[in-house]
């Protein structure tokens, strides 16, 4: 029996939740299983992995294939990395205790990696919502800017179109006038 570490789908239309299974490579995707050993979420960012480190080790030891996302989160939580690290121990390459030092040294980096991502998260929402504030406060005074030009009384404008058109007439009256006395002399 094919035995496959693979991903069954949960959750509404649009907003996938998976069950990480062990389950025969010929059930079908959402259907028997043999064990569950953790579960999947793209929904959120960065993605939760919830995963049973132990169990996942142990079905990769018996020959369980990862399908090619469930090898991405076994890699993304370094399952194979320590199975490769106990590899090296079989072999003799180095023993437990060297492995396990760098199996947590592995592990320290990738959470220090994994809080760098969601500190940088918060920080660009949060300078989102301020340029959101300033453009909205901005938008705030152009609107109180155009009441207010809107609602000035029309008072003081029209006397100044009413002194005008005096004026002018003031000045064809004596053009008038001048040349009148212009016509006498002549």
């Amino acid at each position: 029996m094919a035995v496959k570490i693979r991903l069954q789908r949960h959750g509404k239309k649009g907003k996938p939740f998976y069950h990480v299974v062990v389950a025969d490579s010929r059930a079908p995707r959402d259907g028997k299983f043999i064990e569950r050993i953790g579960s999947y979420n793209p929904n959120t960012n960065p993605a939760t992995i919830d995963l049973n480190f132990d169990k996942a080790l142990d079905w990769l030891d018996k020959g369980a294939q990862p399908t090619d996302t469930t090898r991405a989160i076994l890699s993304y939580k370094g399952v194979l990395y320590k199975k490769h690290l106990l590899g090296g121990v079989k072999k003799g390459a180095f023993d437990e205790a060297t492995a396990d030092a760098k199996f947590e040294e592995w592990l320290k980096a990738k959470e220090a990696k994994i809080q760098g991502k969601q500190d940088s998260l918060t920080q660009s929402k949060e300078e989102a919502k301020k340029a959101a504030l300033a453009a909205e406060a901005k938008k705030k005074a152009e609107i109180e800017a155009a009441i207010a030009a809107k609602n000035t009384p029309p008072a003081e404008e029209a006397p100044e179109a009413e002194e005008a058109p005096v004026a002018e007439a003031g000045a064809e009256t004596s053009g008038e006038a001048a040349g009148e006395e212009g016509k006498t002399e002549a």
